[in-house]
């Protein structure tokens, strides 16, 4: 990714750091220098830090006084209490979602997951569509539900939930049926506003991918 100055300068720095940390460039528990790091990228140290400290609010660095940044360490251990917290904050809004949809939210709600469900059966393996279309799922679920603080705390965990999936990139896309049959079953689970059954669905599909990314990690 080329740096380029955008109007929002700490947020695309935030983003730049972001896509280097998820793909591995930075590795987890690397360093991360504020003055290098300004005189790389020709932008203020003020920009920097503010940049670091979206970045500890999305999981992917950690702030230690008199220590400065560095990447989040990620291994099965992380993965695991990564994986806990996201899925307890999806099975809420889960619930919520169940309980507030209505009739003119189907095609939203049904149009995110036939994306979904095509980006993991169109034979690519393209990982980086299928997360994108998965939180693309949970972003029109999120939007139903109406719930600022929710939406808040799951978009923090979007970029440490697709650094997961990039490092555990092998396993996961050689198990992508389980994603579509997911996704396929989710919808009807909430039209039926059935909530145990679509927390069901999402606890146990979710312990499945942490179970994948801890078997990648621990490799």
């Amino acid at each position: 990714m080329d740096f380029q100055v955008p109007n929002t300068l700490a947020e695309q720095i935030a983003n730049y750091l972001a896509e280097r940390i998820m793909t591995g460039q930075i590795r987890p528990g690397e360093r991360i220098q504020e003055a290098t790091l300004a005189g790389e990228l020709k932008v203020s140290r003020a920009s920097v830090k503010e940049a670091l400290y979206t970045l500890e609010r999305w999981h992917l660095v950690e702030i230690t006084p008199r220590k400065g940044a560095s990447a989040t360490r990620l291994d099965a251990a992380h993965a695991s209490e990564l994986y806990d917290v996201y899925m307890h904050l999806l099975m809420m809004m889960a619930v919520r979602l169940c309980e507030r949809w209505q009739e003119g939210d189907k095609p939203l709600l049904l149009g995110a997951v036939s994306k979904a469900v095509e980006k993991t059966n169109d034979g690519s393996a393209d990982i980086a569509g299928v997360v994108e279309a998965s939180f693309d799922v949970m972003d029109a679920c999120c939007e139903v539900v109406g719930n600022p603080y929710l939406t808040e705390a799951l978009s923090n965990f979007k970029p440490a939930v697709s650094r997961a999936y990039y490092l555990s990139a092998d396993r996961y896309r050689r198990d992508l049926a389980q994603t579509s049959e997911f996704f396929a079953n989710l919808p009807q689970a909430v039209l039926a506003r059935d909530s145990d059954k679509a927390q069901a669905l999402i606890r146990d599909f979710a312990e499945h991918q942490k179970s994948l990314i801890q078997q990648a990690l621990a490799s």
